[in-house]
């Protein structure tokens, strides 16, 4: 089993999401000895934002590429590889501000390109990574996940969104919610970490 740990918190050991998404990864090795984990931490290399040079880039064909939009291009060819060679993502993700931290959307920027993750056909758009599991290890200050504060969490529903546009459904939302709730904040991790229940999985080959 190939895993791939997307960390998007810079607040390190401090940080709920890390600690959710080691969790996460943690039953996964005993669910699965042998598994190999490759983590990439956006804090302390996070993907630049997309501007003209990078656009275009995605938009010729590699193969007639110049020496500078080969180079403009390696950061979202390296990140599609990681996605495709692993078979499980844990994508750590902390609500800031309602939403993901940009260091997260300029990842998800760089690996949704279309026609490489992605394809407009007569039908509608078509996912073209498949065969992944991804766990979402999501923390927040508040409750997000019922209750008054629902409707300001932009962290689940766009994840969720936006890696099945590019094929990848099966996306598990586990929440460390009430970290800023005296009562809450000190078993919130170990409670989602309770709830995380390890499947059997079925990979297949991405073409």
């Amino acid at each position: 089993m190939n895993i791939l740990h997307i960390i998007s918190s810079p607040r390190k050991a401090a940080s709920a999401s890390i600690q959710l998404g080691n969790g996460i990864i943690e039953k996964l090795e005993a669910a699965y000895p042998g598994s190999t984990v490759k983590v990439h931490d956006l804090a302390t290399t996070p993907f630049p934002h997309l501007e003209e040079a990078k656009l275009q880039s995605f938009f010729t064909p590699a193969e007639s590429r110049s020496p500078e939009q080969q180079a403009a291009a390696k950061h979202s060819d390296d990140a599609i590889q990681e996605i495709k060679d692993a078979d499980v993502i844990v994508i750590g993700a902390p609500l800031y501000n309602f939403g993901i931290p940009s260091t997260l959307k300029a990842w998800v920027d760089h690996i949704a390109r279309a026609g490489i993750t992605f394809r407009y056909t007569a039908g509608g758009p078509e996912g073209l990574i498949t065969g992944k599991k991804v766990y979402v290890a999501m923390s927040s200050g508040g409750i997000y996940s019922e209750g008054p504060s629902a409707g300001y969490d932009f962290v689940a529903p766009y994840l969720k969104a936006v890696l099945g546009f590019l094929g990848i459904t099966d996306v598990t939302v586990v929440r460390a919610e009430g970290l800023a709730i005296p009562g809450v904040q000190d078993t919130a991790v170990q409670k989602a970490l309770d709830s995380v229940v390890i499947e059997a999985l079925q990979t297949e080959e991405v073409l």
